[in-house]
């Protein structure tokens, strides 16, 4: 059975239209990748993190039919990052909880029922901080050790302080930009990281070949999150419109599915075919906190946890967004609101175009991210 994505008109396009304009171009190039859809050309481009000078890459992947659980699913085109998040990306997002921390001391930009649907967490600083830098605080390095939660409040902070639409790929966009066009990808020392050259270390992303859609780490280094919970049920389509992506949404906290393999793991896990579930029961074993952190896994085994990002051509609503970007289960929220609220750990707050120059006004942060 086909699943054939509905038409794009379904969709309102990206909130901001300048920002929907970036990586569009209207006349074929003459050179280097590119995808056709609907008589324009999505091209590669690079975008800076409003507010500061960090850029990352995007790459446009054809749309095209993908097999998971034995379905065939039609996807629209999108971007996917070049890379998996690094630590120089990453740090922003982890930076906001000191920046909360002032604004809440300032008596500024507080949360209403006006501006409540672009309010964020923001991470708990770092309880040992050898743990998630294990294999290093190069600002190139793969961002580790978060939780499905905070990778996906990484997207909407990105989405909204950028003015686009961010989230983390399906298992289906996963799986369909990994294999790029083939029937399966094949994990090698020439475009993996894995555990017998990788010394047990995540190392700098693009350093490996890429595949042959120019995208680096698909294979080894960090797992990668996806959307989609794990388990072997049948994958469902998104109860709205059509053109979202198929995912298995979460019911539970645990497990949900990582893919690509890693620089912890053997060279045999590295494929578009396996599939990696988180864990419950080691992965937040030396988190000293009751309840667990939301955010972080104070475990070895989960520094090999990391995500890359998309960007699909067209956004759904600004309601429907929030499925890609909050708590799918009560209880991760809860336990959030429990951290922030009753014990100072982590803190939430307004994100919009407004926020770096709020930021530049009431101080920067240190390069750790710790109050000056």
């Amino acid at each position: 059975m086909i699943r054939v994505a509905l038409a794009a008109v379904a969709f309102t396009l990206l909130a901001d239209h300048a920002f929907g304009e970036v990586g569009v171009v209207t006349e074929r190039p003459t050179g280097g990748r590119f995808v056709e859809h609907n008589g324009r050309y999505l091209v590669p481009h690079s975008v800076t993190i409003p507010g500061t000078k960090t850029t990352f890459r995007m790459v446009p992947i054809p749309g095209g039919e993908v097999t998971i659980g034995g379905e065939v699913y039609a996807l629209d085109p999108y971007w996917i990052g070049r890379t998996e998040v690094t630590w120089g990306e990453y740090r922003n997002y982890m930076n906001l909880c000191s920046v909360f921390e002032r604004f809440d001391d300032a008596g500024v930009r507080q949360i209403t029922e006006a501006n409540r649907l672009d309010a964020i967490t923001a991470p708990s600083k770092l309880y040992d901080s050898s743990f998630t830098f294990d294999s290093g605080e190069d600002p190139n390095l793969p961002a580790v050790s978060m939780s499905q939660y905070a990778a996906k409040q990484y997207t909407k902070w990105l989405s909204l302080v950028s003015g686009g639409f961010y989230r983390l790929p399906s298992e289906a966009e996963w799986n369909h930009a990994c294999l790029a066009g083939r029937s399966e990808a094949a994990a090698s020392d020439e475009n993996a990281w894995h555990e017998d050259n990788a010394e047990w270390a995540t190392q700098i992303v693009a350093q490996k070949e890429p595949n042959g859609w120019g995208l680096y780490d698909m294979l080894g280094n960090a797992c990668e999150w996806t959307l989609d919970a794990y388990d072997t049920e049948e994958l469902v389509d998104p109860d709205g419109p059509g053109g979202e992506p198929p995912v298995r949404w979460p019911t539970k906290v645990f497990p949900r599915l990582l893919k690509g393999g890693s620089a912890f793991l053997p060279i045999s896990e590295a494929s578009a075919a396996v599939r990696r579930p988180s864990d419950d029961d080691q992965w937040r074993e030396y988190d000293p906190n009751t309840p667990k952190s939301p955010w972080w896994f104070a475990y070895d085994d989960a520094q090999d946890v990391g995500f890359r990002i998309v960007r699909p051509v067209a956004a759904p609503s600004r309601e429907r967004r929030e499925r890609y970007w909050e708590a799918d289960v009560r209880r991760i929220q809860k336990v959030a609101d429990f951290r922030i609220d009753d014990e100072g750990k982590g803190e939430r707050g307004v994100v919009d175009e407004d926020l770096p120059e709020a930021i530049e006004r009431y101080g920067r942060l240190n390069s750790r991210g710790a109050a000056e």
